[in-house]
């Protein structure tokens, strides 16, 4: 190959990329973005759920009382019942 061709060819593929930026150097202009009403429902939602507490402690109070009163029992087959109906759900999808 020739080093003078290859010189040619970068100097061709060279001005076209400046002409290309200094087109879009030339150009001022400002950015503008529009949130549809469903977008700001959904940010309306998000925020919602972001100042939520995770845990309700109004289903989980009785639960740690009879715990630390050593109450609380769970029966094995109640809880395999659960595990085994859980399983189900996940391989029927």
């Amino acid at each position: 190959m020739r080093i003078e061709a290859y010189t040619q060819i970068q100097q061709v593929y060279g001005a076209k990329n400046k002409a290309k930026t200094q087109n879009t150097t030339k150009k001022a202009g400002s950015d503008r973005i529009q949130i549809s009403s469903i977008g700001k429902d959904i940010q309306t939602a998000k925020n919602a759920v972001a100042a939520a507490s995770d845990i309700r402690s109004e289903l989980t109070a009785p639960i740690k009382a009879s715990i630390a009163n050593g109450t609380y029992h769970v029966s094995g087959e109640s809880f395999a019942e659960k595990l085994m109906k859980q399983y189900e759900e996940i391989e029927s999808l």
